[in-house]
């Protein structure tokens, strides 16, 4: 089975990070104040979709500039290290070690992902990941198709677990199964009308998809997720 998982707000406690920067950026250049919502919004989008969403008005030169001042002062405030939510560490060490293959899906870009995970000793944890600014954009399915054909996986033995309903849409356009968080940027009644397999508070309660399972046959461990989802 693979586990594809979003970054921010899933994995990562970004999301106020996120937001500030966005917010900053903005002021930087002169552009209409930004409520938290707005920027919680569109987290999980790439960068300049993101923007554009947020400032739909604005000429695409201006944009380019959102994008590149809120890059900036996300790395000023990127040295205060983003922590893990409680229990992600210790919960994908188990499912690796249960022979579960790890991916990323994620909004962020590449040079954002590498340094992150480099950050938290994790650059070699995951076994393949797909950023935004290399592919296109949540919620288009291509990123979960990406991974996997090179995971070599069927979409029915891969689950994508997210926190936005753009995760959510992605899976479904994918014909994945997805598992949704509750403590990220969008609230949980936004994700469940995608009907997730599952709805978790904390992280570590993903588990309960496996069992305790290894992945000595992809077809076992799927039947596990589909009976939840006929509860």
């Amino acid at each position: 089975m693979l586990f594809i998982f979003d970054w921010d707000g899933t994995l990562c406690d970004s999301t106020g990070k996120i937001v500030r920067s966005m917010q900053q950026a903005a002021e930087r250049l002169r552009l209409p104040e930004l409520a938290d919502e707005q920027v919680l919004e569109i987290i999980g989008l790439g960068l300049p979709e993101a923007v554009a969403r947020l400032y739909p008005e604005v000429p695409q030169e201006q944009l380019a500039r959102l994008c590149a001042t809120y890059s900036e002062c996300f790395l000023l405030h990127d040295q205060t290290p983003m922590p893990l939510f409680d229990g992600v560490e210790e919960t994908l060490h188990q499912l690796r070690d249960q022979g579960f293959r790890l991916a990323i899906a994620t909004g962020k870009s590449r040079r954002g992902l590498e340094r992150v995970l480099a950050g938290l000793g994790m650059t070699r944890f995951f076994h393949s990941s797909r950023c935004a600014d290399e592919t296109a954009s949540k919620p288009n399915p291509h990123m979960l198709l990406e991974l996997l054909a090179e995971q070599g996986f069927a979409s029915a033995e891969a689950v994508m677990v997210g926190d936005t309903e753009y995760d959510m849409e992605m899976a479904v356009r994918a014909k994945m199964p997805c598992v949704a968080v509750s403590y990220g940027a969008h609230h949980i009644d936004r994700l469940k009308p995608y009907q997730p397999r599952l709805c978790i508070d904390r992280f570590p309660q993903i588990t309960t998809l496996v069992n305790g399972q290894s992945t000595s046959g992809k077809g076992e461990i799927y039947v596990e997720v589909a009976a939840k989802a006929a509860d």
